[in-house]
């Protein structure tokens, strides 16, 4: 057994939970503020980029849940469970086969956005200018998507391992990169072609191509506790399955997140290009709490799958709460300073008076919830580690569907306006927190029935 997956095993909770999430809450963090600065660099061109980017970010968030927390949570845990169960072999095939998944996804959004897009972009509201840079923005993200979806499956892979320093580093890195190319394609900085809004996503796609890079030379690598073996270069059914078990599973809940985005973004988009202008901005400020969740859910999703592994679930289930009160606690810290104090970071962005007050309103209203986001979500993690997301599932259906009925009632029944979505959202995102708090002893109880 390796000093990671002991640690894993044996380590108090809270200082180990620390010790492994820190590098990559840092990591994210960092390059949360890089999306911050890169959605100014496009606040520059106007408020129409900027309602353009709002526009296209379902399908971006789509691919970037897809690559890596769907499939790349479901990496972790299975590489995690192979080495709690101490077979390094099958973790190995496993790299493989995530691989494989990874150029088929990035092929398969690339094709239903090509078919799709263009009419899914009108039904939220794109018209004239704003219409032609939002396609333009997603075809060249996606035509460059598969160096997304490789970098999320080979860091996933280095989580499962118990590595969180490398991919942490390599992110602070790669956030140093988006922020030189952003500003050079977006703006003509540095000597580079100015592009305007699709530099935006040349941006993205160097910096996940040199993060892909980097990580498969860190994997193959004689140092590496998994490597990239050509003699474990196969085709089994059944690892596509064990992958597949969770990533299937976990997909649906980030189909329905994207959902009822499209949905908020639609109903949005019907009070015009500064309404949606204005949620962009402060849907893109909601980073902020991301990294903080995400540090502690990466860190969660491997723990909590090696304990599974070695038959522990006791302490899989101390590891989820104590995981997700901590998430919570640091969520609302979060979401409490931007409700306070919009005024003073609102005005960064824009300087129109109707995207002001839109951002302000909605940053006010969600702010004070994002404690049962960060439940939420880091207990997701916890949940793939484990191998159990029908809960998961069922909750994010629960939470698309409230949010769906509240909405639609409050604009086209009752006439509500712009705010009563907003309260909406909010509603259903309490309800979905706490569902998830309630479900991890059901998920955990059901693993122990069968363990017996």
């Amino acid at each position: 057994m390796d000093k990671r997956t002991e640690q894993f095993l044996k380590d108090p909770i809270f200082p180990l939970l620390i010790k492994m999430s820190a590098p990559n809450t840092v990591a994210f963090l960092i390059n949360a503020v890089v999306v911050l600065a890169e959605f100014w660099f496009i606040s520059q061109l106007g408020i129409t980029p900027l309602a353009a980017v709002t526009l296209a970010f379902p399908a971006i968030m789509l691919t970037q849940q897809m690559a890596f927390g769907a499939l790349g949570g479901a990496v972790t845990s299975s590489i995690a469970r192979s080495l709690g169960a101490a077979d390094k072999p099958r973790a190995e095939k496993l790299l493989w086969h995530s691989l494989y998944i990874s150029c088929f996804g990035a092929l398969a959004f690339l094709i239903i956005f090509f078919i799709f897009g263009e009419p899914l972009l009108r039904i939220l509201g794109g018209t004239g200018a704003l219409l032609e840079e939002s396609l333009a923005y997603c075809f060249v993200y996606l035509l460059g998507a598969i160096v997304v979806w490789l970098s999320g499956s080979l860091t996933a892979a280095l989580r499962g391992m118990g590595d969180m320093q490398f991919p942490a580093v390599l992110t602070v890195i790669c956030a140093g990169i988006q922020v030189f190319f952003s500003a050079g394609f977006i703006l003509g900085s540095f000597g580079l072609p100015k592009l305007g809004l699709v530099g935006s996503a040349w941006s993205m796609i160097v910096t996940s191509g040199f993060m892909a890079l980097v990580t498969l030379i860190k994997i193959s690598s004689p140092s590496s506790p998994v490597r990239l073996k050509l003699k474990r270069l196969t085709i089994e059914r059944e690892l596509f399955e064990d992958i597949f078990s969770v990533a299937l599973p976990a997909s649906l809940s980030p189909i329905m997140t994207v959902a009822t985005v499209l949905l908020l973004t639609g109903l949005i988009g019907q009070f015009g290009t500064s309404a949606i202008a204005g949620y962009g901005i402060g849907s893109r400020v909601e980073f902020l709490l991301i990294p903080i969740v995400f540090g502690i859910g990466t860190a969660m999703t491997a723990m909590v799958g090696t304990n599974i592994g070695a038959k522990n679930i006791e302490r899989a289930e101390k590891i989820g709460m104590v995981g997700a009160t901590t998430a919570g606690l640091l969520s609302a810290a979060i979401g409490l300073a931007l409700a306070l104090t919009p005024n003073l970071w609102i005005g960064i962005f824009t300087s129109d008076p109707e995207t002001l007050l839109v951002t302000k309103q909605y940053i006010q209203i969600l702010g004070v919830c994002y404690v049962f986001q960060g439940y939420g979500l880091s207990l997701y993690f916890a949940s793939q580690g484990a191998n159990a997301m029908k809960w998961p599932i069922i909750i994010t259906a629960i939470r698309l569907i409230v949010f769906s009925v509240l909405a639609l009632v409050a604009v086209y029944w009752l006439s509500y306006g712009l705010v009563s979505i907003f309260y909406a959202s909010a509603i259903a995102m309490v309800i979905f927190g706490i569902l998830m708090v309630i479900s991890l002893k059901w998920e955990l109880g059901e693993i122990t029935e069968i363990n017996l």
